[in-house]
């Protein structure tokens, strides 16, 4: 049986509230113009659930919409968040397994996917979350016409691919979370190092989310210090070697958060909280996320792919790619990644 959690379903009049306040004389109804800022994130899990935790502390939002499959964890997970009301800013908290709930979204942040079984081939994998992406993307886009479009799932950049098409939105407005968390451990490793703050690093990882991703040596400064050049200039010596070797730790810094606690959740919250509110307040901030590549770089017209790369973001989602320097080298990985993806893309039959 349903519990009742207003007090109007608990028999309390629901015009109670003028006996505590005078009503103001002449007084106008709000400003149609000034509209309630509302995000809905789909999936309830640690991921899911670390990222509407972080949505809330820092009052990026009026109301936050929760949806999930199983629907005892969902309420559960409402009624936690609901119950902290005192501690946080004020935002309405709502949640159904109904994606009518989500209507008027702003922002839509999917955190729901399928899980590799043991054995599983990386097709079979996708060919599933297409299936559940046919369930969850169709109705968001109904539900919210308007609305940005954010993948944190992984595999993220082929998951984005699928709710582009999914969805029939314009590419701008879908984005997944890319290497925007990749960049912020490589800046921290890098700024831990060199004893500075991580916000004075200036360092990207673009490509594909994961192993192959690629960093962009040429490009990274410390306070507006090129790095390598700052190298050189000194007769300071690195081998080539060297810089794998962090790229490959930057890499695997998120297996031993799994290996060590089971999942990540802190880390993607943060990240995304920090890409929401680029979004959502129009902030026009540089990261390094998901988008549609084709044309950048040397990848083929043809190839429908996202990848990460530097991208302004604000309130239209993505305003445009940063015309960062890449290598030779750097744009050689860059496009093997695409063709990969893209040969896979061409066999999830979308």
């Amino acid at each position: 049986m349903k519990k009742a959690t207003s007090l109007s379903e608990l028999g309390i009049a629901d015009d109670m509230a003028k006996v505590f306040f005078h009503p103001i004389q002449a007084a106008e109804a709000p400003s149609p113009t000034k509209r309630r800022t509302k995000i809905s994130v789909i999936g309830v899990g640690n991921v899911g659930m670390a990222i509407a935790q972080t949505i809330l502390t820092q009052d990026l939002v009026d109301e936050l919409a929760l949806v999930d499959a199983k629907e005892d964890k969902l309420r559960g997970e409402m009624l936690d968040l609901q119950h902290a009301a005192a501690f946080l800013p004020r935002t309405r908290i709502v949640a159904d397994t109904d994606y009518a709930v989500t209507a008027g979204s702003d922002l839509c942040i999917i955190t729901a996917g399928a899980r590799q079984i043991p054995g599983e081939s990386r097709l079979d994998l996708l060919q599933r979350n297409l299936t559940l992406f046919k369930i969850i993307v169709p109705p968001l886009a109904k539900h919210s016409p308007e609305a940005l479009l954010m993948v944190v799932s992984n595999p993220v950049d082929v998951l984005t691919y699928i709710a582009w098409k999914l969805s029939g939105f314009p590419p701008n407005r879908v984005i997944g979370s890319g290497t925007n968390l990749d960049s912020s451990r490589f800046r921290f490793l890098l700024a831990d190092h060199l004893q500075v703050n991580a916000q004075d690093v200036q360092a990207y990882m673009v490509g594909e989310h994961g192993d192959s991703s690629v960093a962009l040596w040429s490009s990274i400064s410390v306070g507006g210090v090129p790095v390598l050049g700052s190298l050189e200039r000194q007769q300071i010596a690195y081998e080539e070697g060297v810089l794998e070797r962090i790229r490959k730790a930057v890499v695997q810094s998120a297996y031993e958060v799994i290996q060590l606690k089971g999942y990540t959740s802190w880390a993607i919250g943060y990240s995304v909280a920090n890409l929401a509110r680029s979004l959502l307040r129009d902030q026009r901030r540089i990261h390094p996320v998901s988008l549609l590549a084709k044309g950048f770089y040397g990848i083929d017209d043809e190839k429908e792919v996202f990848l990460s790369l530097p991208a302004q973001l604000g309130r239209g989602g993505v305003l445009g790619v940063a015309s960062v320097h890449l290598t030779e080298e750097e744009a050689s990985r860059l496009r093997h990644s695409a063709d990969t993806l893209w040969d896979i893309q061409k066999k999830l039959g979308i």
